[in-house]
């Protein structure tokens, strides 16, 4: 999939959370990229992650340079059969790496 098409897929999953997260998502990027660096590999195979400080752990006396949830195109397409499924997968890890950004941990994700 070309990235252009991509990061449309992207922006329609950012435009399609629930008002209630996306009017809270303040000082963050959503970033695509091919892959992750190699030393965010860890057995398995990364389709995102969210870089930065949890909102819960901020206060307002800190100043901090914009968080970032990082997509990886090339594993996400390499779980996907077609771009149905991309746009799904899209969706969940976006949602996944949201939660991390409002304090959730890996174990209260799973349980979601």
């Amino acid at each position: 999939m070309e990235q252009t098409r991509f990061e449309e897929l992207v922006a329609q999953a950012v435009d399609d959370l629930p008002e209630t997260f996306r009017e809270k998502l303040e000082n963050v990027a959503i970033i695509v990229e091919d892959l992750p660096p190699e030393e965010s590999l860890r057995g398995g195979l990364l389709l995102g992650l969210f870089h930065g400080v949890p909102r819960t752990e901020k206060s307002v006396f800190y100043s901090s340079p914009p968080d970032r949830i990082f997509l990886y195109q090339r594993n996400i397409e390499a779980v996907c059969r077609n771009e149905a499924e991309v746009r799904r997968q899209i969706r969940a890890t976006l949602l996944h790496e949201v939660g991390h950004y409002f304090g959730l941990s890996e174990d209260e994700l799973r349980s979601v």
